[in-house]
């Protein structure tokens, strides 16, 4: 499945319809009167967060989204119908922009919300309100009756619906976000405690898309957790797969940051700790600020268990130890990252 986080498109509303122009002669009735009713309203567009999409796939090839042009008015004073809405459904967490100004327009955090992002034109006059309009002016300065047709076909063709050039933003909603260096053991992390089935490899960047888990604890509550590609060095300026996916972990409550404790790759540890705590800085203030759990990966190795003295001394948080391969102290792990949360509802 290719994951999409970001799209343009652009939106039109529906024209509204022309009013009729016609006229009714009664028996008995010397003269014909105006009997040419409105136009519709042109549709609305609309934007709505449908919990069952994943990701902004369905924007990949198709960019222009039109709702229906309200109905022309008809005679015996018949209203034209109104335009068909346009509904375009996204993922919930989706950031709808002003391309042109990139101005966050609206955020629908929640599913089923919805934004009236573009509307419907009017419906243009028909011929008999006109004539009413006109008869309650009379003792008005008259017009020309140049003037006066020129007036009158600016009203009966309906207005122009609204159009806008809109960018798509996904930002994912999870309460836990897994951070670290490329290899740390985010996946496995996430493969252990979740039904998720991230792609797992020794190799850097297995992850290529953020990956959403729901944990469930048996004696305690569910929460989801979302595993996010390796940060390496300049990934607050796109450096990797950088700012590409950061922004998937500012919603997040809490970040778990694994640590390579065997230094399997070469990467010293503690340093590798303090490179992803300062791109998160570079990337968001905010985000350097976030509670973190720090848990020390790879526990069933030599090389981590001989690590782990230095590695506690050069923080201040506290370490879980753990070991994703073979399931050590990940309950305890679990528990820690409850308990957070609920601290910071």
């Amino acid at each position: 499945m290719w994951f999409v986080d970001r799209a343009t498109i652009t939106v039109k509303a529906g024209h509204g319809g022309r009013g009729c122009l016609a006229f009714a002669q009664p028996p008995y009735i010397r003269f014909p009167s105006p009997d040419g009713g409105n136009g519709g309203a042109g549709g609305d567009a609309i934007i709505r967060a449908d919990p069952n999409i994943a990701t902004l796939l369905d924007f990949q090839f198709r960019h222009e989204f039109a709702a229906g042009r309200g109905g022309h008015g008809g005679s015996n004073a018949k209203t034209g119908k109104r335009g068909q809405d346009l509904v375009i459904r996204v993922p919930v967490g989706t950031v709808i922009h002003d391309a042109a100004t990139a101005d966050a327009l609206r955020d629908l955090t929640r599913p089923e919300e919805q934004v009236i992002i573009a509307r419907g034109g009017r419906g243009g006059l028909g011929n008999a309100t006109l004539a009413a309009a006109a008869r309650r002016a009379t003792g008005r300065r008259r017009k020309s009756p140049r003037a006066l047709r020129t007036a009158q076909d600016s009203v009966m063709a309906g207005a122009a619906g609204d159009e806008r050039r809109l960018t798509l933003e996904l930002k994912l909603i999870a309460d836990v976000g897994l951070i670290g260096v490329p290899n740390a053991g985010k996946s496995s992390l996430l493969a252990r405690i979740s039904t998720a089935r991230p792609k797992i490899g020794a190799y850097p960047f297995t992850t290529r898309y953020p990956v959403l888990g729901v944990v469930t604890l048996e004696d305690r509550g569910v929460f989801v957790a979302c595993d996010i590609p390796g940060l390496i060095e300049g990934a607050h300026q796109g450096r990797g797969l950088g700012t590409q996916f950061l922004r998937h972990i500012e919603r997040t409550r809490l970040l778990v940051h694994l640590v390579d404790l065997a230094a399997v790759d070469g990467r010293d540890p503690l340093q590798a700790f303090h490179q992803v705590n300062r791109e998160l800085a570079a990337y968001s203030p905010a985000l350097a600020k976030r509670p973190q759990i720090v848990a020390a990966n790879k526990m069933d190795l030599p090389a981590a268990r001989a690590n782990l003295g230095a590695f506690r001394r050069g923080v201040s948080e506290a370490v879980w130890p753990i070991s994703c391969a073979t399931g050590h102290g990940l309950p305890a792990l679990l528990r820690a990252v409850w308990q957070a949360l609920k601290e910071e509802q």
